[in-house]
């Protein structure tokens, strides 16, 4: 063995083993180090989002026939949208905190008694999932979703899901967002729907490929036409409170006043 070779023989014979407390920091430290990044850029992202509408969603990019959305703000959306959605998707909007836990409970005890399967989830996790997540992905998804809920709860505050959810959720093939469609369907933007467009639109929300809102037949319609009716109890028992309607009212007021000025 030459020189070189007894040198490279004697400095592995004196290397220090790596020890089982070192390789096993390492094991934690990477996780951590992941989970810490995770928070830091999804933290980044809902605080982005709490101004700035979001620009496209992964459901979006993936779907195949393209897509079309057109975003309004909640101020300029007529108030019957927001409330056909609360009465149809999530009657306890303004009262949980992005989980409502009856509600789960309920769909869980449907589902195992067979029948059409019916979801829990609240508006707020809907706009979680919808905005940052891919629909689909099981248990995995539901946890990321629950982690986005409590974070735009947190950050956002229910107006602002209610905005963001109104412009993202899927309206028909293709389509993203109640103003988008609004123009779709009947026509004319979202900031002058009647009650019954905004509640045939909100029918639409559960099964948006495989649910028309002009020309509803059999369960859609009937489904509308109940959302409909439910949409007098949101505004009567004051399910919308937490979106300050009043505020909206005294604006559009203000602007009509300061138009018939001028």
């Amino acid at each position: 063995m030459n020189e070189a070779g007894v040198a490279r023989y004697e400095d592995a014979m004196n290397a220090k083993p790596v020890s089982s407390s070192r390789r096993f920091s390492r094991w934690i430290t990477v996780p951590i180090r992941i989970v810490v990044v995770f928070a830091v850029f999804s933290l980044l992202m809902v605080g982005i989002y709490r101004v700035v509408p979001p620009p496209v969603t992964l459901t979006m990019l993936f779907d195949s026939r393209g897509f079309t959305k057109d975003w309004m703000s909640l101020d300029d959306m007529d108030p019957n949208m927001a409330r056909a959605a609360i009465a149809a998707e999530d009657s306890r909007f303004c009262s949980h905190h992005g989980f409502d836990v009856d509600a789960i409970a309920q769909a869980m005890r449907h589902n195992a008694s067979g029948g059409r399967i019916r979801g829990g989830s609240t508006i707020s996790q809907q706009t979680a999932k919808n905005v940052f997540l891919i629909q689909g992905g099981g248990f995995v998804r539901k946890g990321f979703e629950a982690w986005f809920t409590v974070l735009i709860e947190a950050i956002w505050g229910k107006r602002r899901i209610m905005e963001v959810y109104l412009n993202v959720a899927e309206t028909g093939i293709g389509t993203y967002g109640a103003n988008a469609g609004a123009l779709r369907y009947f026509h004319h933007d979202a900031s002058r729907l009647t009650r019954a467009e905004a509640a045939r639109i909100a029918a639409v929300l559960p099964l948006p490929k495989k649910r028309a809102a002009v020309a509803p037949g059999g369960f859609t319609r009937r489904y509308g036409n109940s959302i409909a009716a439910r949409v007098g109890v949101v505004q009567r028992d004051g399910l919308d409170r937490c979106l300050r309607w009043e505020s909206r009212s005294a604006m559009t007021r203000q602007r009509h006043e300061t138009s018939h000025e001028h």
